[in-house]
Parts: structure tokens; C-alpha cells; sequence
């Protein structure tokens, strides 16, 4: 049964266009050995006469049109050195001539043929004939250009014909069908709801709208109406097209998948057409889903800020959407499901109630939704004993989904480049290493000046944060070129879902500790600190200007959640109030550093100490931390970053 199935479902074999090229091909070809242009080597005539003529080298003469003599050799005088002037031509076996000559007047080349051959016995003359030849060739070239056009639109329109349904010449406009790829129930994606680790209440969301599918009685008997479409909507990696898979691999329906971005083409009018298309589709196999992922190709806002970017053909495809999934005609049976990074760019009557009815945000995962993903990651792996799958999800606060996948992938890759039989948990930690500070380069020659600078900054980040309370647990530090970075100090930094004033400022003194131990130890500071200096300054800029923590402007927030500023040319504040955020952030950023100082003075000689250790050892881990600098008193959680 199932193979008469799968026979029914075949499609006979339509026209190939590439029997047209193949057809075109043989005529060229064709063409071109009845007339070839394989003409030998022209020569004068008082060197056919002189050099081969006179010497018995001729085998034959053929006059060609009263134009042209072609003139062949005889074979056994081919070797001698006067001839190696003769083409090497593939045509050489279909008897092309070896020389050419023009002859000018017919009456004349005879006249010289009979006062040259005079002296000849008649066994030694040779041969002259006569041939009249029509150029095929040159008569049909002229077809050549138009032929090379008309196979060249052939080829364009087969290959927005692949886009639609069938193939050959029929489907040259197809290219206004939808390319959405559809899965059926026989063909349905293995990725089911267990392999979608964490993300417990948006499966719950999305589930109830797969078992409405299935059975439609248990809810309609209540009055309940299906949702009409689910935006799904979140960091990059935290799962919205894995969940999409899981949806077609769960419902017994017919589901569209294609991405936003293919909508949009080159002909006007071609967006609206295809989405016309893809409903339509979807409709005649209703129940079903379409998928849309990254829809904000092709759902941008249309305001006013917008206009400089305006994309008629994406606006006419934006309309098109909006009316298919809540206009005048009917559109029941069938459920859009979308996926964006971008939700604040999307047009708000995209997302109004009765187009996309719910809105899913995909988070970061937590701890305990790590260690889940961790679980579904780590089952092909082949892992040792000693790997810890809590403390692995410890260790990566704010990873995504996908971070941990990659974890996972670059610890088993770190352990066959090792020749490792088993995984542990010191190739998860290089792993995580790897991701989060870039490739270890202990080749990178520096100098031992410069080696000694990062190994004070270093140990100045290291002292600052442990003698600071609201600085997360440091764990190593460490030397060695990683990335475009000389040196890092690892942290393991507290879960937060808000961060304090308090919090704000130890982070921002730990940070602009490693320049000031320059200034301390060699009274002069580097450009080292460059990338210290960026994320401090932008951490102050967020707390004045953002956070509402700054007293002398006070609780004022110019932050954007709507992305309406960046299209502005001006800022969204005053000159005198721009001026006086720029000099508190200055406030408060020499304030931290003047902390960092003064910290650092204090505890110099633990400061040198570690600076040593580390130009010793490249690395220093938490117990050497402890056996310098004393047990630390502030106690924190788990987690895991960089500096």
C-alpha cells in the first residue's frame, strides 16, 4: 500500500528545457565541422613555389571558390624541420589543409600553376582541383545573438520557475507562487516538544493551539474561537524557529514554513502575489499552519519615520499580509505562526488582536531551564564521569539555547582534537572559554615590558573586585592572549533580574581597577584599557540617562523601547541637559576611578604579589586568589563571565 502510494504521488516528467540547449548545441557544432574553421597556415606564393612546390613536397592543390587555395603536404614530408609551422589543430584528422594561399585572379594563379609544373615529368606533377562551398556557417551566425538572448530569459524564467510548482517552460511564471516548503503528515519533522528543552510556558501557549487542531470539539463546544496567529519573539537563540519545528513535527496537519525575506523580489507586485498564493494554498488543506520566520523582512512599521526607507513592494506585500489574515475574506482553518527578533520594528496593525491574538516572548533561559537544554544536548555525547550537568548550567548564566548547543559541540570538539575517548568536564570548561573569551593564542609573541603591564592591569581588576561586596565571585585570571584581548578575569556572576545603584558602581570602580594599577605601579597608564573605558562609559551614560540613579537630574529616563529616537537626527533632550548628563557621567566615572586608587594603594603590596604570580604561572585560580588576597567576606552564586 504504501508503495502504490508513493507511486501515485509521482509526477510525470515534463519538458526539459535543457533538451533546447542540448538541440542548440549540436546545430553549433553541427555547423561548425561541416564548415570548420580550421584553415592552415597562409603563405605567399614564392614560398609554395620555392619551398614546397619545387622540392616534391605537394600532394595535392585544392582551389576553393575561385578564392582561395588550400594547399596539404604529403605526409611523409611533415617531419622535416620548414614545415613546423603547421598548426596542431584537433582537426587535423578530418584532412584540413596544412597552408592557405590567396590566389587572387583565377586566369593568373593558372598561369603561374602551368609555368611552374613545366619542368615536371607527369608522374611528378600534381594534382589541382576545383571546389565550390557553401558557408553555412557564416550564414546562420547572424542567429547567433538573438539564440544567446532568448536561451539567456529561457534560463532567468526557469529559475523563478523552480520556485513554484512543476518545472520546464510552463513554470517560467511561477515565480508569483509562494515558496513555502510544505510538510505534510507523511512527511512531518522529527523535532517533537521533548526535544525543546525549557520554554515551559511558551510550549503550553503553543501546544493548546496544536491540541485545538486535533481535537477542535473540546473547545469549540465552549464557544472558543482559535487564534489566528502567534508571534513568537525573543533574544537570537532562545528557540523560536526550534519550537516552529516542533509545532510541524506535533500537529497532524498540513505546515507552510518559509522565511519573510521571500516574499520580496525583484518584480513589483511579486511579494502581494505570493502571499495571495501561500493562503491560498493553505486554505484548500485547512486545517493548517504557515510559519513565518523572521517576518519583520517584510512587516516593518509604515510610519512616518520610516519614510526614508520606504520599499513600495514591501508595503504592498505588508498589505496583502494584513488583509489575508484579518480582512473581508474568510480565512478560517488556518493559523500563522511568526518569528522575529525585532518585534519593536513591526507595524502595530500586524500585531493588533484578531491578526497575531498572542504574543510569546522567548527569554533567556534560567538555571533550571539550562540544565534541561544541557540534558538534551549531552545525550549523543559520549561524556565522562566527572561531568556536572548543574554546574555546566552554573557556569553559563545568560547563555541562549543556542550557546549551550555550541558548548556542547566545541567541548566535543576540543576533546577529539586531544585524542580523548570520553568528554570531561575541563574540555566543557575550555569550551566555555573558547565561546565566551575567543581562542587561546599562547603563540602570539608580546614583549616582557608589555607582558608585565597586562600582568598588572590584570591584577588590578582581580584585588579591586575582592575587596569589593557587589562585584560576582572571581575565579581565574589569567595572561594569555585569548581573542584580541592580552588578558581576562573570569567571574561567576549572580543571576539578577535587577541591578542596584550600589551594584552599578563596584562594577564600574572593578572595571577602571586594571588602569589604575598602571598608574599606581608605573605612573603612567596604556591603551589596554580601551575596552574597560568603553563599557564604563556606557554603563554611566545608562544609569544617568536611563536608570534615573544620577540626583542631580534625577528620576528622568530618556531610554527608547520603541527605537523612535534612533530615527531621529536630534537627540530627545535639550543642550543644557545633554551638557549636564555629560558632566555627571564624568562626575561619576572619576569618581569610581579615584575609588579604584585608593583601593589599590591600600592593598599594593597584595597587587605586586599577584602581578608576579601571574607572570609565573600565565594563570591563577581560585585558590592562589585565596592564599593572596585572604578568604573573601562578601559570598556570592554561581554563574560564569568575562571581563
Amino acid at each position: 500500500m504504501q508503495a502504490k502510494k508513493s507511486n501515485e504521488k509521482k509526477s510525470p516528467k515534463g519538458f526539459n528545457i535543457y533538451w533546447i540547449y542540448a538541440v542548440f548545441l549540436v546545430i553549433l557544432i553541427g555547423s561548425y565541422l561541416m564548415n570548420p574553421a580550421t584553415e592552415g597556415a597562409e603563405i605567399s606564393w614564392l614560398r609554395f613555389e620555392q619551398d614546397m612546390l619545387s622540392q616534391h613536397d605537394v600532394e595535392k592543390v585544392v582551389v576553393v571558390n575561385k578564392e582561395q587555395a588550400e594547399i596539404y603536404i604529403k605526409p611523409g614530408r611533415l617531419e622535416e624541420e620548414k614545415y613546423q609551422d603547421i598548426p596542431d589543430n584537433f582537426f587535423q584528422g578530418m584532412a584540413a589543409p596544412h597552408y592557405t594561399m590567396q590566389i587572387g585572379s583565377i586566369e593568373g594563379f593558372e598561369s603561374k600553376w602551368e609555368e611552374a609544373q613545366q619542368d615536371f615529368t607527369p608522374a611528378e606533377k600534381v594534382e589541382l582541383k576545383y571546389e565550390n562551398r557553401v558557408n553555412w556557417w557564416s550564414g546562420i551566425s547572424w542567429l547567433l545573438p538573438f539564440a544567446l538572448i532568448v536561451l539567456f530569459w529561457l534560463f532567468i524564467f526557469r529559475r523563478m520557475g523552480r520556485m513554484g510548482q512543476g518545472g520546464g517552460i510552463g513554470s517560467m511564471f511561477n515565480f508569483g507562487k509562494s515558496t513555502a516548503k510544505l510538510t505534510d503528515i507523511d512527511t512531518r519533522s522529527e523535532v517533537t516538544f521533548e526535544d525543546v528543552a525549557g520554554l515551559k510556558e511558551a510550549k503550553v501557549e503553543v501546544m493548546e493551539v496544536v491540541d485545538f487542531l486535533k481535537n477542535p470539539s473540546e473547545y469549540t463546544r465552549l464557544g472558543a474561537k482559535i487564534p489566528k496567529g502567534i508571534l513568537l519573539y525573543g533574544p537570537p537563540g532562545t528557540g523560536k524557529t526550534l519550537l516552529a519545528k516542533a509545532v510541524a513535527g506535533e500537529a497532524r496537519v498540513p505546515f507552510f514554513s518559509l522565511s519573510g525575506s521571500e516574499f520580496v523580489e525583484m518584480f513589483v507586485g511579486v511579494g502581494a502575489s505570493r502571499v495571495r498564493d501561500l493562503f491560498k494554498k493553505a486554505k484548500e488543506k485547512a486545517p493548517s499552519i504557515i510559519f513565518i520566520d523572521e517576518i519583520d523582512a517584510v512587516g516593518r512599521s509604515r510610519d512616518k519615520g520610516n519614510a526614508l526607507q520606504s520599499n513600495d513592494e514591501r508595503e504592498n506585500t505588508l498589505n496583502q499580509m494584513l488583509a489575508e489574515l484579518d480582512g473581508f475574506g474568510p480565512n478560517t482553518g488556518v493559523i500563522v505562526l511568526a518569528a522575529t527578533n525585532r518585534v519593536e520594528t513591526l507595524d502595530k496593525a500586524l500585531l493588533r488582536a484578531g491578526r497575531f491574538d498572542r504574543h510569546i516572548y522567548l527569554e533567556l533561559p534560567t538555571k533550571e531551564e539550562r540544565i534541561q537544554i544541557f540534558r538534551v544536548h549531552l545525550k549523543p555525547l559520549k561524556l565522562d564521569d566527572d561531568v556536572d550537568v548543574e554546574l555546566l548550567a552554573a557556569l553559563t548564566p545568560g547563555f541562549s539555547g543556542a550557546d549551550i548547543a555550541n558548548i556542547c559541540n566545541e567541548a566535543a570538539l576540543y576533546a577529539a582534537r586531544h585524542k580523548k575517548n570520553m568528554i570531561s568536564q575541563n574540555d566543557f570548561a575550555q569550551a566555555r572559554d573558547r565561546i565566551v573569551g575567543g581562542l587561546e593564542r599562547k603563540s602570539k609573541i608580546i614583549s616582557p615590558k608589555e607582558k608585565y603591564i597586562v600582568a598588572h592591569h590584570e591584577a588590578g581588576h582581580a584585588v579591586a573586585s575582592w575587596y569589593m561586596e557587589n562585584v560576582d565571585s572571581l575565579v581565574k585570571v589569567s595572561i594569555i592572549p585569548r581573542g584580541k584581548s592580552l588578558g581576562a578575569a573570569w567571574y561567576l556572576p549572580k543571576e539578577r533580574q535587577i541591578v542596584t545603584k550600589g551594584q552599578f558602581l563596584d562594577q564600574m570602580c572593578a572595571m577602571l581597577a586594571g588602569r589604575a594599577a598602571e598608574e599606581i605601579i608605573f605612573d603612567e597608564v596604556s591603551s589596554g584599557a580601551l575596552d574597560d573605558l568603553e563599557k564604563v562609559t556606557k554603563q554611566a551614560y545608562n544609569m544617568v540617562a536611563y536608570y534615573g540613579f544620577d540626583k542631580e537630574i534625577g528620576p528622568i529616563s530618556f531610554y527608547d523601547s520603541t527605537g523612535q529616537y534612533e530615527r531621529l537626527l536630534g537627540k530627545p533632550y535639550s543642550e543644557n541637559m545633554g551638557k549636564l548628563i555629560d558632566q555627571e557621567v564624568q562626575q561619576l566615572i572619576l569618581s569610581q576611578y579615584n575609588r579604584a586608587l585608593s583601593i589599590l594603594t591600600e592593598h599594593k603590596d597584595e597587587l605586586t604579589e599577584l602581578a608576579q604570580l601571574l607572570l609565573d604561572k600565565e594563570e591563577a585560580d581560585k585558590e592562589d586568589l585565596v592564599r593572596i588576597l585572604g578568604k573573601r567576606k562578601a559570598a556570592t552564586l554561581l554563574g560564569t563571565g568575562t571581563k
